[in-house]
C-alpha cells in the first residue's frame, strides 16, 4: 500500500492494493449487518486500487451500516477532487496534526473490510516482488479507516476514505517500513463509536497488529496491473 499522504517513503513509490474475496453473506455475518444496500453491486475483488469504490462499515448510533466510499480522502474543505489520489493513507503518528485527517479521526471513523493486502518488497537487484499479507486464519479483517464527505462546486456529493497506517510488525518489516492499522475484532465497536472523541481513547487502537497472527507470501507480478482482478492473483508463487 502507499503509506504516505503526498510523498515517497523509504525510497519506494508504493502501490495501494488489497483484496476482499468473500461472499456478501460472509461479509454480512462478519459485521452483523442487517443488509447490504441495493445500490452496491457487490462481488469478490482481488485487486482493489485507489480511487475505486470500497466497502466500508460505520455505526449510525443504532446499528452498523455498510456503504461504499471512494478510496482516497477528499476533505470537505478541498477545492479539487484530485487531492484524494494523494490521501489514500494517513500516518497514525500525525493524525491530529494534519488538517486533512484531524476532524475525521475524531468524528468520522470507519472499518474497511479486507481479507488481504499487497505490498512490494524491493530486492537487492532492484526488482520489486509483490507479497500478499493475510490473517493466519485467512479470514476477514478490518483496516482502520477515516471518511469525509465533499461537495463539488456543481453540487456533486462524494464520500471518500483513507486507510490509517502505522510502523510495521516483525512480519512486515522485511517487506516494508509501514503497514496498515488492523483493528482487532473485539475493539471494532470502540473504533466506530462516534461518541468517543478523546484522542487518547482511540489512539491506543493504532498499534501494529501481532505478527504471529498474520501470514505473508509472494504472488504473481500480474497484481501490478490494476485491470487484473481474478482469483489467480492471490495464489502463492
Amino acid at each position: 500500500m502507499r503509506y504516505t499522504d503526498t510523498k515517497k517513503e523509504g525510497g519506494l513509490t508504493l502501490c495501494g492494493r488489497f483484496t476482499l474475496g468473500v461472499t456478501m453473506e460472509e461479509l454480512m455475518l462478519r459485521y452483523m449487518l442487517d443488509d447490504i444496500p441495493e445500490y452496491i453491486d457487490y462481488r469478490p475483488r482481488y485487486n482493489i486500487a485507489p480511487t475505486q469504490q470500497v466497502i466500508a462499515v460505520i455505526h449510525d448510533g443504532t446499528k452498523r451500516r455498510a456503504g461504499t466510499l471512494r478510496w482516497g480522502l477528499i476533505p470537505h474543505w478541498a477545492k479539487d477532487i484530485r487531492i484524494g489520489s494523494k490521501l489514500i493513507n494517513a500516518r497514525s503518528e500525525t493524525l491530529l496534526e494534519k488538517p486533512a485527517f484531524r476532524e475525521s479521526f475524531l468524528r468520522k471513523r470507519c472499518l474497511i473490510p479486507a481479507d488481504g493486502f499487497y505490498e512490494w518488497q524491493k530486492q537487492e537487484n532492484g526488482k520489486k516482488v509483490p507479497f500478499r499479507i493475510t490473517m493466519e486464519d485467512k479470514g476477514i479483517f478490518s483496516f482502520a479507516g477515516l471518511y469525509d464527505v465533499w461537495i463539488s462546486p456543481e453540487g456533486q456529493k462524494v464520500s471518500s476514505c483513507t486507510i490509517v497506517t502505522t510502523k510495521p510488525n516483525s512480519l512486515m518489516s522485511p517487506i516494508h517500513d509501514r503497514m496498515p492499522v488492523v483493528i482487532p475484532s473485539g475493539q471494532e465497536d470502540q473504533w466506530l463509536n462516534r461518541s468517543i472523541q478523546r484522542p487518547e481513547e482511540i489512539s491506543s487502537l493504532l498499534s501494529p497488529y501481532p505478527a504471529n497472527q498474520m501470514l505473508a507470501y509472494p504472488v504473481s507480478a500480474a497484481v501490478g496491473k490494476v485491470a487484473n482482478d481474478s482469483i489467480e492473483l492471490i495464489s502463492p508463487v
